[in-house]
């Protein structure tokens, strides 16, 4: 009888655990959709696309966004966040261009981690 009741206090408490909220204090939210979405897919994977934005131009966020307390990433109050949308507008429509509907061309193509593409070419090494 003891045993049953250890047990049944055990599956209680276990139970109870899954409940409650995790350490820290808050219950995980659902990350929110995006807000503000002008040339972007409503269905875009929002995260992975800012992060290629990011590793493309070699920026933090808050390069294109406005940096304020909480962040709103859905303010156009930076005009690169301008910039950065007619940029995304021209690649799509290189891309387009394409016969086979594969991307091409993407941010990094021209910034290879820079904010400003190079427009011409390194110096060619001296021959020897």
């Amino acid at each position: 009888m003891r045993f049953l009741a250890t047990a049944l206090f055990f599956v209680a408490v276990c139970l109870q655990a899954q409940d409650a909220p995790p350490p820290g204090g808050q219950p995980k939210r659902a990350p929110q959709p995006p807000k503000n979405l002008k040339v972007l897919p409503a269905d875009t994977d929002i995260r992975a696309t800012m992060g290629a934005f990011r590793t493309a131009l070699g920026q933090q966020c808050f390069f294109c966004h406005v940096q304020a307390t909480p962040p709103d990433f859905a303010s156009d109050e930076n005009p690169k966040k301008e910039t950065a949308r007619h940029m995304i507008t021209m690649v799509k429509e290189i891309n387009a261009k394409f016969p086979d509907g594969k991307m091409h061309v993407t941010c990094y193509t021209c910034h290879r981690g820079k904010t400003t593409p190079e427009t011409t070419a390194p110096a060619a090494p001296p021959a020897q």
